[in-house]
């Protein structure tokens, strides 16, 4: 059965942090997620700092590829900010995105970091319009 959920796209990039970047990171981090906020496609964003081991956990719902391909079109300097204070560790990507997006990602992480896709068995999304806005 497809359903609009078919096409529903789960990132989660695990960022290491370079030592003495910790407060440049999250100012650069809180203007992406700004910015994602007031302009950017993602139905959803959250990011965690686990301090202690310099890590960054960053989560991203997309409705479909469309929506990815429109978030690197308009966030790749905030993107590039972010990039300046850390490297990818691990890209994991949950659904089953486009052959752009794919190869698109790919590039985008290279050989540096772990890069996995997992496509979906079942699920759902409870967003509502007014949660959306």
């Amino acid at each position: 059965m497809t359903t609009q959920n078919d096409t529903t796209l789960l990132f989660r990039n695990t960022m290491r942090i370079t030592d003495g970047h910790l407060e440049s990171f999250r100012s650069a981090i809180v203007r992406a997620v700004e910015f994602a906020q007031q302009h950017g496609p993602q139905l959803m964003v959250q990011t965690f700092v686990d301090e202690e081991r310099m890590l960054a956990h960053s989560f991203q719902l997309y409705r479909d590829s469309d929506a990815v391909r429109t978030h690197w079109k308009i966030a790749d300097p905030y993107i590039q900010e972010v990039m300046k204070h850390c490297r990818v560790e691990r890209f994991e990507v949950f659904g089953e995105p486009d052959t752009d997006v794919v190869a698109g990602v790919r590039s985008g992480v290279g050989e540096q970091c772990s890069l996995t896709f997992s496509p979906r068995i079942a699920g759902f999304v409870r967003f509502t319009a007014a949660s959306q806005a």
